[in-house]
């Protein structure tokens, strides 16, 4: 299977005090030129119709010289670094105007001046790595020098000229460097012949039409004691302190560890299933809506049902894989084996599922998940253009999907039994 895609290798940086402050003054300054760009569109869009100039994405790029000219400490920071600076108010800008043609979003993200950045970034050049790509080098103005990199997967021969950008991030336990590297995966995965529904949820992490649930690791749960012990110490300490700032790192320190964690289990998690199976059905959830709910907003927030179905879709793309993505409506309250609705609404207290017409008993969530393979499966049938073979959904039909690499995906024969 052979597929282009972006390849994302993060290291630790390992420096002196000085070298640190020199990046510190590196992002500050990639701060400085995005707000001056924004500020140089507003005054253009504050002119008279008649004088405006037409002001896209290369009017952001063309600003990069003045700015460097004026203001000598700008001149500092690679000419690279300082496009990709204008790149970041374009970015903005342009979205804004996306979101004025969309009727349906209220809050248009009109651009804000940035006062927390915490990243610059540099394409081809203002860097180099040594020999053994153990180390980095960091050349421009500001005279930051060599770093040593630490841990992370080692960069090979090959993908030296595959590098785009290199970007430096600062966050709670240090400051890292990420490569993004053009190259091209060779995998391939033999076909399983197996499709499984999967429904997320609180309770469980998900459980799928097999019956198999995953219970949810919940690692902000987890580390709410410290959490909230740090942040009572941080409530205490006074604006402006050294100690407020040492505390307000140590809070850093707590987050950033339950995102790490979060991020590696909803990656690993989603490798098996997509290696497992050949077709995924997922609910096309909205989760920003989802998030309004005052009472279930903490624990959908620690769930990662978002990143989870990225992941998902992530690895159907690289091991040629369907992810199908299906209307959630009513697949709690169908029943899986006669597609009837129940006379009175099931609540969500009650996590049985028990048919009244045919009898078929389950778990509220594995009919769920039934349902919602029966759904995709019906959705991905829809979809399949002329000359390609449907998906029976409990037939033995081999089928190429519009779209794909020409890995064919086959599906065996599910059972619509009880499991």
């Amino acid at each position: 299977m052979y597929t282009i895609s972006m390849l994302v290798l993060e290291f630790k940086l390992d420096g002196k005090p000085s070298q640190y402050q020199g990046i510190d003054q590196a992002i500050r300054t990639t701060q400085f030129i995005r707000n001056k760009c924004i500020r140089a569109w507003e005054d253009e869009g504050k002119k008279p119709k008649a004088e405006r100039k037409p002001f896209g994405r290369l009017s952001f790029n063309y600003l990069c010289s003045p700015i460097a000219k004026e203001f000598p400490f700008a001149d500092k920071l690679n000419a690279h670094a300082r496009q990709a600076a204008a790149e970041r108010a374009w970015a903005s800008v342009s979205r804004f105007y996306e979101n004025c043609k969309k009727p349906g979003i209220k809050k248009k993200g009109y651009p804000k001046y940035q006062k927390d950045c915490r990243s610059v970034e540099y394409k081809t050049s203002g860097w180099k790595l040594s020999d053994d790509r153990k180390y980095l080098n960091l050349k421009d103005g500001h005279q930051i020098g060599w770093m040593r990199l630490m841990g992370g997967r080692p960069i090979e021969v090959g993908h030296l000229i595959h590098i785009k950008r290199m970007k430096i991030i600062k966050k709670a336990k240090g400051y890292y460097a990420q490569f993004n590297i053009d190259v091209q995966h060779i995998e391939y995965v033999a076909p399983t012949g197996k499709a499984v529904g999967l429904d997320v949820g609180l309770i469980s992490f998900y459980t799928d039409s097999n019956g198999v649930s995953v219970d949810p690791p919940k690692f902000l749960r987890k580390s709410e004691k410290k959490l909230k012990r740090y942040q009572r110490r941080l409530s205490k300490r006074v604006n402006g302190s050294k100690n407020r700032k040492k505390q307000i790192k140590k809070v850093g320190v707590v987050h950033q560890a339950v995102s790490q964690q979060r991020k590696d289990f909803v990656v690993k998690t989603a490798r098996c299933v997509v290696k497992s199976n050949d077709f995924v059905a997922v609910e096309s959830l909205n989760v920003r809506n989802m998030m309004k709910n005052n009472k279930l907003a903490k624990s959908i927030s620690d769930a990662s049902w978002g990143m989870f179905h990225l992941w998902l879709e992530h690895y159907g793309k690289k091991f040629g894989k369907v992810i199908q993505a299906t209307n959630p409506a009513y697949t709690s309250q169908m029943c899986s084996e006669c597609g009837c609705l129940p006379d009175k609404k099931k609540e969500l207290s009650n996590r049985w599922h028990k048919c009244e017409h045919c009898g078929y008993e389950s778990h509220r969530d594995h009919n769920a998940a039934r349902n919602i393979l029966k759904g995709a499966l019906l959705d991905f049938n829809n979809q399949s253009t002329v000359g390609h073979t449907g998906i029976n959904a409990w037939g033995d039909v081999t089928s190429t999907p519009s779209g794909s690499t020409g890995l064919q995906v086959v599906l065996l024969s599910q059972e619509s039994s009880t499991p």
